[in-house]
C-alpha cells in the first residue's frame, strides 16, 4: 500500500503495464482514503521489483509512505485493475 500523491497521476494504469512485463498476478486499486493497495503474486525476484516499483511509481507520483505484508500465493493469473 502506497499513500502520498498516488492517485489521479496513472498510478494505477502503470502499475498494470509494470506488472505485466514483470510476469506476476495480482491486483491494483484506488482505496477511498487516497492510498494506492497491491497484491503482487509470482516469481519471489518479479514481484520483489513490483514492490520497488511501488516506492516511487509512475511519474507524477510522489510516494510519501509505503507498507509491504507478505500473504500466501492464491493462484491468480492475471493482472487487473479494480
Amino acid at each position: 500500500m502506497v499513500d502520498g500523491r498516488v492517485q489521479a497521476v496513472g498510478f494505477r494504469a502503470s502499475c498494470a503495464e509494470a506488472a505485466e512485463r514483470a510476469g506476476v498476478a495480482g491486483w491494483v486499486t484506488n482505496r477511498p482514503d487516497g492510498r494506492v493497495e497491491a497484491l503482487f503474486e509470482g516469481d519471489e525476484e518479479a514481484v520483489e521489483a513490483m514492490v520497488d516499483w511501488m516506492r516511487h511509481g509512475p511519474p507524477g507520483a510522489r510516494v510519501e509512505q509505503h507498507e509491504t505484508t507478505e500473504e500466501e500465493p492464491g493462484g491468480r493469473r492475471d493482472f487487473r485493475i479494480v
